[in-house]
């Protein structure tokens, strides 16, 4: 298993992740179990979650995914063995993450609460990483494009940070990272950090894949120059770089037949520039799958990349593919359809 560095922690992580936010919805306990279990034995032992998960979020499934990653550990007796992250919930009208019944934001009284319900749940007294799943300001994310009225109030970066430094300085906290955030937000973040020597970020989550690479576009400079990893996800585009959707088709059990939420990649030069990268993949005797994570794998800015699964076999499939070879030739393939279709699928 390659390993990278983890921003300027010292640490490393492996270059794979596995994303369990099925954990509870789509995959009972015992699947979520065997699907550790099977990337453990394969030397993945970086899983990410979030207090939101299972995906998509709802009262009845909130910390789902955390409780089952909890009883894993608790069995296995893993917990020193595995780099945990999970997330807090940013800015929402959901109310059902707090006792209080108010929506979620990101300011000190969630940030408490959060943490307390998380480390519950995951039966642990410390997260490896913990992430603010996205901004407390009002920002394009999610598939969102386009200008926007910016005068909107938010959580002060200092006092964010000032939140979770207590949490980092006990030891329950050992990393903090950022999601779905902007180059503005991973500089103010980073720059309040150093001035008032609070936690500094490591890493980044946001989507990262060939039908959206608008991270290259700002981020990945401050990616590298300020050592924040990237942590890709939806490499797979929501399972849309399989194909599997084309034509408006429907497979029994897939997400976005079950709930609808695929949006993000149906708009328009979508479907094109997905049958372009399949059929580059068919030209170079790879699967779609294989093409789209070993892409995202040889990215300089690239810290681990989250995959995710429903199935072993998708797990396996995904786990195999990042031993694929990459070629100058499919470099060069990929960069010429990205600039013919660039980011369809922001």
């Amino acid at each position: 298993m390659i390993m990278k560095p983890l921003g300027r922690t010292g640490l490393s992580v492996p270059l794979i992740c596995l994303g369990t936010m099925t954990y509870g919805e789509q995959n009972s306990e015992a699947e979520g179990h065997a699907q550790m279990d099977y990337a453990f034995e394969r030397g993945i032992n970086f899983f990410d979650t979030a207090e939101l998960y299972a995906i998509p979020p709802r009262p009845e499934t909130t910390g789902a995914t955390e409780r089952i990653i909890g009883t894993w550990m608790k069995a296995r007796g893993t917990r020193d063995k595995i780099f945990l992250a999970s997330k807090v919930a940013g800015r929402s009208p959901m109310n059902w993450f707090r006792d209080s019944g108010e929506g979620s934001r990101v300011n000190k009284a969630n940030i408490d609460e959060a943490i307390e319900k998380s480390l519950k749940r995951l039966q642990t007294d410390y997260l490896d990483l913990y992430q603010i799943h996205w901004p407390d300001r009002r920002v394009n994310m999610f598939g969102g494009w386009g200008y926007r009225d910016y005068k909107d109030d938010y959580t002060a970066f200092e006092d964010v940070l000032a939140a979770l430094d207590p949490w980092v300085q006990k030891g329950a906290i050992r990393h903090i990272g950022v999601s779905n955030e902007t180059a503005w937000g991973v500089m103010r973040f980073v720059e309040e950090a150093e001035r008032n020597g609070l936690p500094r970020i490591a890493t980044i989550q946001n989507a990262y894949n060939l039908v959206n690479r608008t991270f290259e576009t700002g981020l990945a400079e401050v990616s590298m120059r300020e050592n924040v990893g990237l942590l890709a996800y939806s490499p797979l585009a929501q399972g849309y770089l399989t194909g599997k959707y084309l034509g408006g088709a429907r497979p029994p059990g897939a997400r976005t037949t079950l709930f609808e939420r695929g949006q993000r990649y149906q708009g328009p030069g979508a479907e094109p520039a997905i049958k372009s990268y399949m059929e580059l993949a068919a030209a170079h005797d790879l699967t779609p799958v294989q093409l789209a994570l070993k892409f995202c794998a040889t990215r300089e800015f690239m810290t681990s990349v989250i995959i995710g699964a429903t199935t072993m076999e998708q797990l396996s499939q995904a786990i195999e593919a990042f031993d694929k070879p990459w070629t100058p030739e499919l470099e060069s393939a990929v960069e010429t359809l990205h600039s013919t279709i660039p980011n369809p699928c922001p």
